[in-house]
């Protein structure tokens, strides 16, 4: 299909949504590794407006209609309490809005079998790649402290599991176990001595990887809603205030634990080197950083935390971090099937990267503790 026949399609797809105005363009919006996302602006006389179309990732999102169940779940509890507040303080909060199509759908199923989606765009914000200084990430805090604070009383049974078995890190073990016993892995893992001591340092850990289950069982935490995906470039920063005001990418809310959320954001804020720093050395974590975001994060995450969910915050910024080292790991031992990779040793690298983090982490731990007090 040609560039002039991708667009005359994208446009004919747009136009089945409700929409107002007469579509003039239709581009690539972002950089994302799961669904395809275009940017559509639709212009009346008086008026601009801009848009996101979007085609669910199936090989994903097994059941991309449960992700829009969850999509419209999650907007119609959040929108009315953001409209409530809308002006009492210091900015205004965003989530995106499901369009409609012109038949009152969600979504439509195109002849190929694709999900398609139309939302509001959060305009004149922009979502970093990398954490700007100590204000950004104290910013990018409060954002997530306030998504979690907003669906603190949203019972997690009345959502779908978007991606089951996802954060669940005894199942990522499993898995990584049973690739060891493939032939080509443990060829790759005799093969370096760089991945037999990345093998080393999971053997290490492997009694940490359960603390979560342990603690479910125990009664000490329980499944709240998360985002399931508070990296830092899906959190909205108003590009003329500075502040905060959206979390976007909302294909992964779920059933979940919401500590997995604040060591996820941390572990991507918190290491101003990267994912794919390939000098061990500049691996670090950021003390400065995680006080400006833990402090902005609490703002609102205290009024919803109990003291057993707040003790257990340290962990999952270990837990996690360890938790996508032993993800790449897994997948270079398997022959990179899961994550892109752009030559044969990616995935190595950017196991010894969370695993070099992991220990920095670990190093840290009195620091971070004390901050989490």
């Amino acid at each position: 299909m040609n560039t002039h026949d991708t667009i005359h399609e994208l446009t004919r797809i747009l136009k089945m949504f409700d929409v107002a105005g007469h579509p003039v363009i239709v581009q690539p919006l972002g950089c994302g590794n799961v669904n395809d996302t275009y940017l559509a602006i639709c212009r009346t006389v008086f008026a601009e407006e801009q848009l996101v179309l979007q085609r669910i990732n199936s090989n994903v999102f097994r059941s991309p209609e449960n992700i829009m169940k969850n999509l419209r779940k999650l907007t119609a509890h959040v929108h009315p309490k953001l409209e409530y507040q809308m002006g009492a303080g210091d900015r205004i909060w965003q989530m995106p809005k499901i369009i409609p199509t012109r038949a009152g759908n969600d979504f439509i199923i195109d002849g190929a079998g694709n999900v398609w989606r139309v939302i509001t765009k959060i305009a004149s914000a922009t979502a970093h790649d990398k954490v700007q200084d100590a204000r950004h990430a104290e910013e990018c805090g409060l954002v997530l402290g306030y998504f979690h604070w907003m669906v603190s009383d949203l019972d997690p049974a009345t959502l779908i599991d978007p991606i089951p078995g996802f954060h669940i890190t005894p199942g990522y073990l499993a898995r990584y176990d049973a690739t060891l016993t493939a032939p080509d892995a443990q060829a790759r893992l005799a093969a370096s001595p760089e991945a037999q001591r990345l093998a080393a340092f999971v053997d290490a850990r492997r009694a940490c990887v359960p603390l979560f289950q342990q603690a479910m069982e125990r009664g000490d935490i329980n499944l709240r809603v998360m985002h399931g995906d508070p990296k830092i470039n899906n959190i909205m920063v108003d590009d003329y205030t500075g502040k905060g005001t959206a979390m976007i990418d909302l294909d992964t809310v779920g059933p979940g634990l919401f500590h997995f959320d604040f060591g996820d954001a941390v572990r991507s804020i918190c290491n101003p080197a990267g994912e794919e720093e390939t000098d061990l050395g500049k691996v670090m974590f950021d003390l400065d950083y995680f006080e400006a975001f833990s402090r902005g994060y609490m703002t609102y995450a205290s009024g919803f935390l109990t003291p057993k969910e707040r003790g257990y915050l340290f962990d999952a910024i270990r837990l996690i971090t360890f938790e996508l080292g032993l993800r790449f790991f897994q997948d270079h031992l398997a022959g990179n099937v899961y994550f892109k990779t752009s030559h044969p040793e990616q995935n190595l690298n950017r196991a010894r990267v969370q695993f070099r983090l992991c220990e920095s982490i670990e190093a840290h731990e009195p620091a971070i503790r004390k901050l989490l007090q």
